[in-house]
Formats: C-alpha cells, sequence, structure tokens
C-alpha cells in the first residue's frame, strides 16, 4: 500500500480511538446516548487503546520511527480536538461509534 493509504488508515483509526474513548466517560456517553453509564465502558476503552495501538502501526508503516511518532502525536492532538469539537455541537454524531457489540454490558 502508499503512504497516502495507511496515514488516512491511521487518521480513522486515531479517529475511532478517540471516540471510543470519550464515549467510555460516563457524561460524554450520558451527553450522546441520555443513559446513565456506558454498559461496557471496559470494552469501549479496550477498542479505543487497541485503536491508538492500530494508528501507530500505520504510521509506522508509512514512514520512518522519528517522522512516524511525529505524524501520530499530531493525528492524536487532531484526533481529540475534532472529538471534542463534535461533543461540543453535535454529540449525536458519535452515535454511529459504537455499534451494538460495544454496547452489550
Amino acid at each position: 500500500m502508499t503512504d497516502t493509504v495507511w496515514l488516512l488508515l491511521a487518521a480513522v483509526a486515531m479517529l475511532l480511538a478517540t471516540g471510543w474513548l470519550a464515549l467510555s466517560l460516563q457524561p460524554h456517553w450520558r451527553q450522546v446516548f441520555g443513559t446513565d453509564a456506558p454498559p461496557s465502558a471496559l470494552r469501549l476503552r479496550a477498542a479505543g487503546w487497541s485503536a491508538l495501538l492500530a494508528a501507530a502501526i500505520c504510521c509506522f508503516a508509512a514512514d520512518h520511527p522519528s517522522m512516524a511518532v511525529l505524524v501520530w502525536f499530531t493525528l492524536f492532538s487532531a484526533a481529540a480536538m475534532i472529538t471534542s469539537m463534535v461533543l461540543s455541537y453535535r454529540p449525536a454524531l458519535l452515535r454511529p461509534l459504537c455499534p451494538s457489540l460495544l454496547r452489550l454490558p
């Protein structure tokens, strides 16, 4: 695969990671779904950390190590900002990030 594809995969994985990590917290879950607590906060956190690792792997596949770390941190900060803005203005847009598999108790 080309470097562009790897970096796009890394960006998608990072957006998923920040969304899942945010939804694992009770205030954000309540903001998005209206219920008290996420039924499986541990599963959401595990999915978020796995997606962070997947984003790092994609970054290392695209660039040499020193640049990959820089790109990973840049993607992380951009995805965190995007997730926080979505939570601030349109929290319902995060609902598709949580399929039924991640909602099971």
